[in-house]
């Protein structure tokens, strides 16, 4: 199947950040097969013989050429390359509005009530709406993290989305585990299972320094070496984790990690909120990533992670929403605006940490940090076609002066208009194919009913 986008402005996010206006995206075979500047029919008759294209003028005039070849009219439309959210949490769906401005609320309710509420079934029926509303606001790729992993993975794989699904590995029981030791055999049958899957790539996720002991840590990423996967994890993101390391190891917890020996390129640590000016060169030093989470962070008041000097110094940085209960969305879209708003009101400093930036780590940096640069988060002839127009017909479209400006501070999630994931339309005309999103969450409403009837008991502070 032979795929062409034309009449849009392509942001191709390569390293020359080349933008063609007016241009056009080819695609075949899951593949971007190339793109450029002007009408891209005649591009895609020269990238083919007469006999493919029989000669025939377009729309395609016979049934045979209507299979094989078809033509979307981007309308003048910003097509990019499918995001990519570096860290979330997403069959936390049930936990949605749930205690917003409750303090603590982690250790008050959510670790207990996801002990006593969450269950495979509830965990799969909500990764499935999760990657719903990923899909529709443009999010081709997601690295998850949380119990049951292997239920999300089946999820993922279902409806087609890229994933790096992540074990949740910590010292305490949960609901899915009575230890650590339980929890780690998850991981490995998650390795077991789902490595060499195209799509499904199953990653290693301690929680955090704080709630995990040393010799865990050390033992979670020699499990993901051994395997090559991803290793990820929360860090430096809460005040009482940074006074814990202080008073008892005199150390950050990015200093701890590094002499543990768990910081490397196939690192992503989540948040990082409390980073210090050593921290930020240790991670620079070893090549770890980071996945900055700015909504949920300054809705929680935890602080605002110093991705300015970090990206100065080297680090690479992609966008998570964190889970749905933390940020309340999944879109990129929200966390583009705050990115910068916040940086430059961090350093009292409006030209820095450009829309072109902020967009690029919601692409190109966050295929780095889940090292997948090479197959997907830049519009680049032979790599993956995850592509998302943004239409620039709706009120809040006009005009567009600078299209990158128009992504990160002017659009929102119901501006996705098309979604391609390897070539396959997953979205289109604002709605999801292939997939019945009433039915969807009439499914979850029934699974949750348990779930409900358990948080009765939490109704004081949620």
């Amino acid at each position: 199947m032979r795929t062409l986008i034309n009449h849009v402005t392509v942001l191709t996010m390569d390293e020359s950040s080349r933008v063609y206006e007016n241009g056009f995206v080819l695609m075949e075979n899951g593949r971007i097969a190339a793109c450029g500047a002007g009408d891209g029919l005649q591009a895609a008759r020269e990238a083919h013989t007469e006999a493919d294209w029989q000669a025939t003028s377009f729309p395609a005039a016979g049934p045979h050429e209507a299979e094989t070849f078809e033509v979307v009219d981007g309308r003048g439309g910003i097509l990019m390359p499918g995001m990519i959210n570096t860290h979330t949490h997403l069959s936390m769906i049930p936990f949605r509005s749930m205690g917003d401005d409750c303090p603590d609320r982690l250790r008050k309710f959510l670790f207990p009530l996801e002990l006593e509420g969450m269950t495979p079934e509830l965990i799969y029926r909500a990764a499935r709406y999760a990657v719903c509303e990923l899909m529709l606001s443009g999010v081709t790729a997601v690295t998850d993290m949380y119990y049951f992993e292997d239920e999300v993975a089946k999820a993922c794989d279902e409806l087609g989305i890229h994933a790096w699904v992540g074990q949740t590995v910590i010292d305490m029981e949960t609901c899915d585990s009575k230890d650590t030791s339980e929890a780690l055999k998850h991981c490995e049958a998650l390795l077991n299972k789902w490595t060499g899957n195209e799509r499904i790539h199953p990653v290693i996720a301690p929680h955090a320094p704080n709630t995990n002991r040393p010799e865990d840590l050390k033992s979670a990423y020699e499990l993901a070496a051994d395997f090559g996967a991803l290793y990820t994890l929360h860090v430096s993101e809460m005040d009482y984790e940074m006074s814990f390391f202080r008073d008892t190891y005199g150390k950050t917890p990015v200093e701890f990690l590094y002499d543990l020996g768990v910081l490397g390129p196939r690192t992503a640590a989540a948040h990082c909120i409390h980073l210090t000016e050593h921290d930020i060169t240790l991670l620079a030093e070893t090549g770890t990533k980071i996945a900055h989470c700015v909504g949920a962070n300054t809705k929680a008041g935890k602080g605002i992670c110093p991705v300015f000097e970090a990206r100065n110094a080297g680090v690479t940085v992609g966008i998570g929403t964190d889970g749905p209960s933390s940020g309340n969305t999944l879109d990129l879209f929200t966390q583009f605006r705050m990115i910068p708003s916040f940086q430059k009101t961090k350093y009292h400093n409006r030209g820095i940490l450009t829309a072109r930036e902020v967009l690029s780590m919601g692409t190109i940096e966050g295929a780095k940090v889940l090292g997948a640069q090479a197959e997907m988060g830049s519009i680049e002839a032979g790599k993956r076609a995850n592509l998302v127009l943004v239409e620039t017909d709706s009120v809040n479209m006009f005009p567009v002066y600078n299209p990158y400006s128009a992504i990160v501070y002017s659009a929102n999630a119901s501006n996705v208009d098309s979604v391609w994931i390897d070539g396959k339309q997953m979205v289109k005309g604002h709605r999801l194919l292939g997939v019945d999103l009433r039915e969807e969450r009439e499914l979850l409403e029934k699974e949750m009913t348990a779930f409900r009837k358990r948080a009765e008991k939490y109704a004081d502070i949620i």
